[in-house]
């Protein structure tokens, strides 16, 4: 069963969307769809969803036990005789919830980067993830499949700039990516306040669009009028940070692509704060730093 390739955007196959990828080598082990035991399956490590909707799961479960699992899910077969998810963990969830012992799934031969590139690219290309969720997955696969934005962007069929647009979103403040993964502000919403660079007015904004419900035309004029304020230079106050210090927490952040925060005291003594949005973006920093 050969994954054929297709013209078109969001709908494309893995053939198109992963064309440096042997075909052969990821194609189901056999022609048909194996009936693989529920209790095998273990979870995807590349998951970009962290959080499933309990209710939904419900109603996805309620449906399998009176019809079934209509969409297989995706696995690959393991040494130890189990089989490790690639695609389709709202399903399997549901099918270990509707007391299913075993489910339809297309049994795949694929290595860890294969694993990783198809589980991330199919599910932002079919799942509702939310806007970090995207900007992660993203960055993982920039950073594991070391590509370029203009190659990212060949591969998902998305515009440069909406790439990069979502990887911006990484420079935000932990309480405004948050904010942007509760679904309590938009993703233009957020993106109007990368604009706001003073930390204090960007939070300020911030709160005002949760309490007031601003739209996003009244943040784009209240990030516009603080961006037009002329600013001033101020001395450094006694304690401010030393520029070498400045200069590292800037490398940091450029690095580790995460919020970072140096703080010292007059005798040099001081903390370093590095801020991460879940087990996966934590498992990442690490890797980055033990390099």
């Amino acid at each position: 069963m050969a994954i054929k390739q297709k013209s078109g955007g969001l709908g494309r196959g893995l053939g198109s969307i992963l064309p440096d990828i042997d075909l052969e080598s990821v194609k189901p082990v056999a022609d048909t769809i194996s009936m693989v035991p529920v209790a095998k399956v273990t979870a995807n490590p590349f998951q970009p969803r962290k959080e499933f909707d309990q209710e939904a799961l419900d109603e996805l479960a309620q449906s399998i036990r009176q019809q079934g699992v209509i969409t297989p899910i995706t696995v690959r077969r393991m040494p130890d005789d189990t089989y490790q998810l690639i695609a389709g963990e709202r399903r399997l969830r549901a099918s270990q919830q509707a007391g299913l012992k075993e489910v339809p799934a297309y049994v795949r031969a694929a290595s860890d980067n294969q694993m990783m590139e198809m589980a991330l690219v199919e599910n932002i290309q079919r799942e509702n993830l939310n806007a970090m969720e995207v900007a992660l997955a993203y960055r993982s696969l920039i950073e594991e499949c070391r590509l370029t934005h203009e190659e990212l962007s060949e591969k998902m069929g998305k515009n440069r700039s909406t790439i990069t647009n979502y990887l911006r979103l990484l420079n935000l403040p932990a309480e405004t990516q948050l904010a942007l993964s509760n679904d309590l502000i938009s993703m233009a919403h957020a993106r109007a306040l990368i604009n706001v660079e003073d930390i204090n007015r960007h939070l300020e904004i911030l709160h005002a669009i949760i309490d007031r419900h601003l739209s996003v035309h009244e943040t784009e004029q209240l990030a516009k009028a603080d961006k037009a304020k002329p600013k001033t230079v101020t001395p450094q106050k006694r304690g401010a940070l030393p520029e070498v210090h400045q200069a590292a927490q800037s490398r940091l952040k450029e690095r580790l692509q995460s919020t970072v925060e140096i703080k010292r005291s007059q005798r040099g003594k001081g903390t370093l704060t590095i801020v991460f949005n879940n087990d996966a973006d934590f498992e990442r920093i690490m890797k980055l730093l033990e390099k």
